[in-house]
């Protein structure tokens, strides 16, 4: 499923850096991953010349959708990837589960503020720079930052009164000129303190003076033919002009907000949602909105912004908005931001809209030309098989069976050429004894439309069944037993040469290995297979789970159904508490089937 939409839609996908998730049919998220190019890295998981682990490949198996976030930069993907691991907790995730966070520079809220990684961000109004993607490049800007501007790097408290009494002696630091003390009064707090205004001016990204510094350096070094010094200025040098100080995945200066933008078009409105806590991202969500012709933008975006926030439980006091607006509560905070991170995130949830359209506006254009070549097949199918009418409506019928055991069948439903797979049936076989597959056929035909005739509903134009003449004849003679011959045209289907056989007609027809006709009744001949085949194993599982439990002393087809119901699955009974199990079934009965589950023998 995964793969065929994929597939699909694998042209669409954006080529910019960004996290995709593979998420299961309930939408929960079962992996979470960078890309520097989407386009590129989700590729790798479908592609056959690609050597993929076991647990990947089930993890795509269980995948049954495909989502993604546009970022700006690799460095933005890698810090979003680790906010929706650590808030999602995928299963198929195994890094950054930990708690673990990425390192900032603080520059401390005391007198003489020291300057020193950290992976926590307090609320103790100091001021945090990062976070840092690579620890190796925060320690050279930290070292750059110390051998600029000499700063404490001890934990006391260098209050005036403490200064004063003299209760602190110079260290090593001051003696070697890493610390120009403080401490014993020998650097004033005003020159200290614009030491640190110049830190965090670099680590703010205004450094033009700071790089005229350090040009100006290494330029008197070259000069005294200090080249060794000046190469080591000029690293730090390049070290600092490519530092990334912000990012617009995380941020210190937001931290609860909800981001909202909007599309609008004649017939429909979009609405991206962006869920921001402790300034990360931890969701997205996009919402397609019918609309009615006197709603405006406003009206619109203001019903999905109560929707979304109320959908994911947002309690955010600001919203992000592209537009000045009013909404119903008064105490959210409305902004339009012009510049900055929020902006940032503005444009950010703009892009991710923009895309989404991309996509629903390409997939309606491809389900319209689907239906158009739907039809065009189901014109060449009246065609080649000489049909009186145009065969809209076609049902194939399958049988499977493990000698004898557990029979079943499977009639699967086209309409329009495409599978309408809220139309399949299963049947178990109830009046057959043994691998009769004619027999069968006989019996599932006959009950299919003994009950559409009595619930007098609309029959197919055409029944394709899965086999040859044996087979083929077995469901004609239901079908001439509900008086229904002549009103339903029946073909097979034979696997090894693609027969087409009438009934009657001893000599088979061959369609064209290209043709439109041969596929469509090749695809509805697999389909029938394979969902017989799953209905047969699933049953199959059931009656094997059922022997078991009536293997239990006590235990017979009526407890044994009652305890599959509740639990679902032998597996889950397993390993169910004996309170549950005896409040079904009583304390006697309950402590021995818990015991025969809890004691090696199953």
């Amino acid at each position: 499923m995964i793969k065929s939409d994929f597939e699909h839609h694998y042209s669409e996908i954006s080529r910019q850096p960004g996290v995709y998730q593979f998420k299961d049919e309930d939408g929960e998220i079962l992996y979470v991953g960078k890309a520097r190019n989407l386009y590129k890295r989700v590729s790798t998981y479908f592609s056959s010349g690609q050597s993929l682990s076991h647990k990947t490949r089930v993890m795509v198996r269980q995948a049954s959708r495909l989502d993604y976030i546009i970022v700006d930069s690799e460095h933005d993907a890698l810090l979003l990837e680790s906010t929706l691991i650590k808030e999602h907790q995928p299963k198929y995730n195994v890094m950054l589960k930990d708690g673990k966070t990425y390192t900032y520079i603080c520059v401390k809220k005391e007198r003489f503020p020291r300057v020193f990684f950290t992976r926590r961000v307090l609320k103790d109004g100091s001021t945090y720079f990062g976070p840092y993607t690579s620890k190796y490049r925060a320690k050279i800007v930290l070292e750059m930052i110390r051998n600029l501007f000499p700063l404490r790097t001890c934990n006391l408290n260098l209050s005036r009164e403490n200064i004063e009494k003299g209760k602190f002696k110079v260290c090593l630091e001051y003696h070697i000129g890493n610390c120009l003390g403080p401490c014993e009064d020998l650097e004033s707090e005003e020159d200290y303190n614009e030491k640190i205004r110049q830190v965090k001016n670099m680590l703010r990204g205004n450094f033009s003076e700071v790089i005229r510094h350090l040009k100006k350096q290494i330029e008197e070094n070259v000069k005294v033919l200090n080249f060794e010094q000046a190469q080591k200025l000029k690293e730090k040098l390049d070290a600092f002009e490519s530092y990334q100080s912000k990012s617009t995945v995380v941020s210190n200066t937001i931290r609860d907000v909800d981001v909202f933008s909007i599309q609008s078009e004649e017939k429909r409105a979009y609405v991206n949602y962006l869920k921001i806590v402790d300034g990360a991202v931890i969701n997205t969500h996009t919402v397609e909105l019918e609309k009615n012709l006197t709603e405006n933008k406003r009206d619109l975006l203001s019903f999905a912004i109560s929707s979304l926030r109320e959908r994911y439980q947002s309690i955010a006091p600001e919203v992000i908005v592209p537009f000045d607006m009013q909404l119903p509560e008064k105490e959210i905070q409305v902004t339009i931001p012009q510049r900055g991170d929020k902006k940032s995130l503005l444009m950010m949830s703009q892009k991710n809209l923009k895309y989404f359209v991309f996509q629903k506006k390409k997939d309606r254009e491809e389900r319209r030309q689907k239906s158009g070549s739907g039809m065009r097949v189901v014109e060449t199918l009246k065609k080649d098989l000489g049909l009186e009418e145009l065969p809209v409506h076609m049902e194939c019928f399958d049988n499977s069976n493990l000698q004898g055991s557990n029979p079943v069948a499977s009639c699967v439903v086209f309409r329009n050429g495409r599978p309408s797979k809220k139309d399949y049936r299963k049947f178990h076989i109830k009046t057959v004894t043994g691998p009769d597959d004619y027999a069968s056929m006989e019996e599932v035909v006959y009950r299919r439309y003994y009950r559409l005739l009595k619930e007098e509903k609309g029959l197919p134009q055409l029944v394709v069944i899965d086999g040859g003449k044996g087979q083929l004849n077995s469901a004609v003679n239901s079908i001439r037993k509900l008086g229904l011959e002549g009103q339903i045209k029946v073909v097979g289907i034979a696997k090894r040469l693609e027969e087409i056989f009438f009934p009657g007609d001893p000599i088979p027809i061959y369609l064209d290995k290209r043709s439109e006709s041969l596929k469509v009744l090749q695809q509805m001949r697999n389909e029938a297979h394979r969902f017989a085949i799953n209905f047969h194993r699933d049953s199959r599982s059931s009656r094997l789970q059922i022997s078991s439990l009536q293997d239990i002393q006590g235990v017979g087809k009526k407890t044994s159904d009652k305890l599959l119901k509740h639990f679902g699955s032998l597996k889950k009974l397993s390993k169910a508490p004996l309170m549950e199990i005896e409040h079904l079934v009583g304390p006697v009965l309950g402590k021995r089937i818990y015991d025969f589950f809890n004691s090696g023998e199953v």
